[in-house]
């Protein structure tokens, strides 16, 4: 699993060096942690690690359900999974 490089900032320069802290995200790959009154309030990263980072959560939601399903007796063999889809697709 990667580590995303955090680097804390306050507001002021978010309002006075947005093209930095952009660039920093962007090209740095950084997480920048923007402070107000010295306390984290939000939080920048560039559109492409926002998408990553969403597309691994839902990931981990998917594998969390599939593993409740297993948990809890809901599954069925292979052979049947594949004869019912096969099934589906001849009836399009």
């Amino acid at each position: 699993m990667r580590t995303l490089q955090e680097t804390i900032r306050p507001s002021a320069d978010l309002r006075n060096h947005y093209n930095e802290i952009s660039k920093q995200c962007r090209e740095g790959r950084e997480v920048v942690i923007i402070t107000v009154n010295g306390r984290g309030d939000t939080v920048s990263l560039s559109y492409e690690e926002y998408k990553n980072m969403k597309s691994r959560i839902e990931l981990l939601e998917i594998l969390s359900e599939a593993e409740d399903d297993v948990k809890n007796g809901r599954i069925a063999p292979i052979s049947d999974i594949i004869s019912d889809l096969r099934a589906m697709l001849q009836e399009d």
